[in-house]
């Protein structure tokens, strides 16, 4: 396909690293709050907007945001490098002998691990791809690999409307929207609800029936597509994971006995059930929940505190992005409003937009963004204060404005390589190689979120 060609080229000959666009978005926020925004009467401009950025950068409350989020990909990783796991994928994967039958069984199941954790859904596609990938060469059976590769990344353009989403799971604590919004509109923030629970986003009724579309509609297309490609030529060694590990790891009883680590593991999950039962039964599920969770389930799955450990060193690697960009991300969302951009660029869209077209304009506006800032945390730190304004004076439902920010956020991850090199790094397949593929998941994307959304 020449169009996926040029996107690719773009991507690998132009498009900076994501810590370069940080820095580039960052300088350009500036300039933008140098030309629209009037000056404090007692300071230098550029010397406000530079303390507004050094303000942003160590706000306390979206620096844990920010080890939170790390922790959601991080724990979900090291799940799937469990043993127990790691078998479950082989079982899986027995059944399956041609393109079609894999490309169903690798998008449905990743959509659905997905859903409830997006750090374990992006490994565990790529995981399940490429076992598929060492089964149909061990078996002698033929498949086209970039496919089937492409479907294991399918999850990924549904983890901002699941249950670790981290904008969904940010406006379920107490006191966030308020916290966000502070400075940027006081009689406005009186007016935020405390919380906005599971019930009115992910597990709302308009929210699980577009899931359930697109967990049809993707596998289908993917199989109708698989059944036309030619086989790829597949040589790949067997997948090892943590086990290649080099991480220096005491020998202590204590790191080697799966009696410890197990026992600690179902203590963490007693605590889990003794501190969240209330909130889990009220839907108000937040990220401190989902990791104290998966906390207590990956060291029972690993049993031992050794192989913990192992899988930690493995999937430490991929929260690097997280951890230097994020505050970047956060510098910009102080300029934006200390400055009043926030306000400024709310009242565009509120003078473009209707009720019924604001979602609309959100869901573009943040499948656009996400190309540049390829992290939903990041983004929501960002354009979340702008939803929030123009949904509040337009009358839209926060929870609807809310998901079409997700719903954007999560579309273009099939466009946008960033997140996908967790996947290619393990299944050995290159960006251009499935490139062709996630662009007609979508596209086909696009079309159900839209549509969901009109008739939210």
């Amino acid at each position: 396909m020449k169009l996926t060609r040029l996107i690719e080229a773009f991507f690998s000959k132009y498009m900076p690293s994501p810590f370069a666009i940080a820095l580039l978005l960052t300088l350009a926020t500036m300039v933008l709050a140098l030309m629209l925004t009037e000056p404090p009467k007692d300071q230098s401009h550029v010397l406000a907007i530079l303390s507004y950025w050094e303000n942003g950068i160590w706000n306390n409350a979206l620096l844990v945001f920010a080890y939170q989020m790390i922790l959601i990909l991080v724990l979900g990783h090291i799940l799937v490098l469990s043993t127990p796991m790691n078998k479950l994928i082989e079982k899986i994967t027995m059944g399956v002998r041609n393109t079609g039958t894999a490309v169903v069984l690798v998008s449905v199941t990743t959509m659905l691990v997905a859903f409830f954790n997006w750090g374990l859904g992006l490994i565990f596609g790529a995981i399940l791809a490429r076992k598929i990938a060492e089964s149909a060469q061990k078996n002698g059976f033929s498949i086209n690999y970039p496919l089937v590769g492409a479907a294991g990344y399918g999850g990924f353009m549904i983890w901002h409307g699941g249950i670790s989403g981290s904008a969904p799971s940010k406006v379920a604590e107490a006191g966030h929207l308020a916290s966000l919004m502070e400075g940027i509109n006081p009689g406005a923030v009186a007016a935020l609800p405390q919380q906005i629970t599971y019930a009115d986003t992910i597990f709302s009724t308009s929210n699980l029936l577009i899931f359930l579309v697109v967990l049809v509609a993707v596998p289908l297309m993917l199989y109708a597509i698989g059944r036309r490609l030619p086989a790829t030529a597949i040589s790949l060694p067997q997948y090892q994971g943590a086990a290649n590990s080099d991480a220096d790891i005491s020998g202590a009883v204590y790191d080697r006995s799966r009696i410890f680590g197990t026992a600690i593991g179902l203590l963490v999950l007693g605590a889990f059930i003794y501190q969240y039962a209330e909130s889990l039964a009220n839907l108000a599920i937040t990220p401190n929940m989902l990791n104290f969770f998966m906390l207590g389930v990956a060291l029972i799955l690993h049993g031992r505190v050794s192989n913990f450990l192992l899988a930690l060193e493995e999937a430490i690697k991929g929260a690097s992005g997280i951890l230097i960009q994020f505050p970047l991300y956060f510098g910009i969302m102080g300029i934006m409003k200390d400055s009043g951009m926030v306000v400024l660029i709310s009242e565009f869209f509120v003078s473009i937009a209707t009720p019924i077209t604001l979602p609309i304009f959100t869901f573009f506006s943040a499948g656009l963004v996400n190309i540049f800032v390829p992290s939903g945390g990041g983004q929501w730190a960002v354009q979340g204060p702008i939803v929030i304004e123009s949904a509040q004076q337009l009358g839209v439902p926060l929870p609807k404005a809310i998901m079409a920010l997700a719903y954007g956020d999560q579309l273009t991850n099939m466009l946008q390589p960033f997140w996908a090199l967790p996947l290619l790094g393990i299944t050995r397949l290159k960006a251009k190689e499935i490139l062709p593929y996630t662009l007609l998941i979508m596209l086909l994307g696009a079309v159900i979120f839209i549509a969901g959304l009109l008739l939210w």
